[in-house]
């Protein structure tokens, strides 16, 4: 039984007639809860997105921002223009959208496993890419109309685009995912890093002329020749495109929306306490400065970014980004969802899309007693803080202390265990040394 599921899976059309059905299943079974349940399928932020769409193309303010909550780029409330039309169906036009974002994603992930990084067969390319395509959590997340699926797709795209070397298509997903969401700007230090001018195909010769080479910029450059040489055409035209996309698309966002779109698209994300639905190690903080924001001199949403950032822009780029880029985008994505002052189960997603490039080499697959246990606690101390969270706000009980704030703890460190796993493997050059048996 299981020899024939993996045989299936391991064609494209039978793997994604299965990832389209599941999520047309889905798509059905929500609009049965909604008109059936108390508890709703459709995700709250979904409410705001259409409201938002509605605002933008019905009423009189014709700005998104006109509906409370909406933190996002314009472009989404555009994208869910079809969602104002009357009708159920187009109602879920938005979720369908971000399922078709999922099933594109994955596509893009079966390209770079079988692109000139990796060379994996199609058959077992499309085995790795149903981690995601028939993941019900992530489209669990879709269905339920949350926006996420649309950056799996502007991440994967800009990492095949960077791996096949088409730097200004790169430049402008980077622009795009930034201005979009805004934590794609952490691939940046990545990308640059990797993107020296070896690997882009600048200087050729042998292994003995490439070390005279390193040798001879050691002992005859000054720190001035050393970083001009890191300025290459190919980081020049990343910045570039990067830049003008990201400017170009705020500009003219800021042209049509004033000030409230810098407000709530960006601005807002620097000190927003949001308490609600957060796995973040800093929930009960957050709460507690909530209810009396000038009770304390030092505000946690103002700081917390600081190892973040540390963490996901400096240090784990230099220290994996020549080695493996796509493990050390998903490291990147896994540190600044776990250090992120809010952590929802949306966010997984942005780091779940880089698992299928990254398991085919990681200590994970070759331990699999380690594997096992890696996902067990990951998803048990998931639901501890989930059946917390349901006492709090189903039963009424408070649970912030001990309950809520000891499994966001928990939670928090099974996450930092796993990036230590991620990273460690960047440390062993293990990922490059299967990578070139699998080719």
């Amino acid at each position: 039984m299981a020899s024939q599921a993996s045989t299936f899976i391991s064609r494209p059309l039978p793997l994604f007639a299965a990832a389209t059905a599941l999520r047309i299943a889905m798509l059905l079974y929500g609009l049965w809860q909604d008109a059936n349940s108390p508890l709703k399928y459709t995700d709250i932020d979904y409410l705001v997105f259409t409201d938002a769409a509605r605002f933008t193309f019905l009423s009189n303010s014709a700005s998104p921002y006109t509906r409370e909550t909406y933190r996002y780029t314009p472009l989404l409330a555009w994208f869910l223009y079809p969602t104002t039309w009357p009708g159920t169906f187009w109602f879920s036009f938005g979720k369908a959208l971000f399922a078709t974002a999922d099933l594109l994603a994955g596509y893009l992930i079966i390209l770079i496993l079988q692109g000139p990084y990796v060379r994996m067969s199609t058959d077992r390319a499309c085995r790795y890419a149903s981690i995601w395509l028939l993941n019900p959590m992530v489209a669990t997340i879709s269905t339920r109309g949350s926006s996420e699926g649309l950056l799996g797709v502007l991440t994967m795209a800009l990492l095949w685009a960077v791996l096949v070397k088409r730097v200004a298509l790169a430049g402008v997903l980077l622009g795009l995912g930034v201005h979009f969401k805004i934590y794609p700007f952490i691939y940046a230090p990545a990308i640059v890093w990797w993107m020296d001018a070896e690997r882009m195909g600048m200087q050729l010769g042998t292994k003995k002329q490439k070390g005279k080479a390193v040798q001879g910029l050691t002992n005859s450059k000054g720190l001035f020749d050393e970083a001009m040489a890191f300025v290459t055409p190919a980081r020049v035209t990343l910045a570039v495109s990067s830049l003008a996309t990201f400017l170009g698309l705020n500009l003219a966002m800021y042209a049509i929306y004033g000030m409230p779109f810098l407000t709530h698209t960006f601005l807002h994300h620097v000190t927003r306490i949001d308490h609600r639905h957060n796995f973040s190690p800093y929930n009960i903080l957050l709460y507690l400065t909530s209810a009396d924001p000038d009770s304390v001199w030092l505000r946690v949403e103002s700081v917390a970014f600081i190892p973040q950032l540390l963490l996901s822009t400096i240090l784990i780029p230099l220290v994996g980004a020549k080695k493996d880029l796509p493990t050390t985008m998903l490291a990147q994505t896994f540190a600044f969802v776990t250090f992120n002052k809010v952590c929802t189960s949306q966010y997984f997603l942005w780091y779940m899309v880089f698992l299928p490039l990254y398991l085919p080499t990681s200590s994970l697959r070759r331990s699999p007693g380690l594997g096992i246990s890696a996902l067990a606690l990951w998803v048990a101390t998931q639901a501890a803080w989930l059946q917390q969270a349901y006492n709090l706000e189903f039963l009424g009980r408070s649970t912030f202390v001990p309950g809520l704030w000891a499994a966001s703890l928990a939670f928090f460190l099974v996450n930092c265990w796993i990036l230590s796993l991620i990273v460690g493997d960047l440390g062993t050059n293990a990922g490059s040394e299967i990578r070139e048996k699998i080719q």
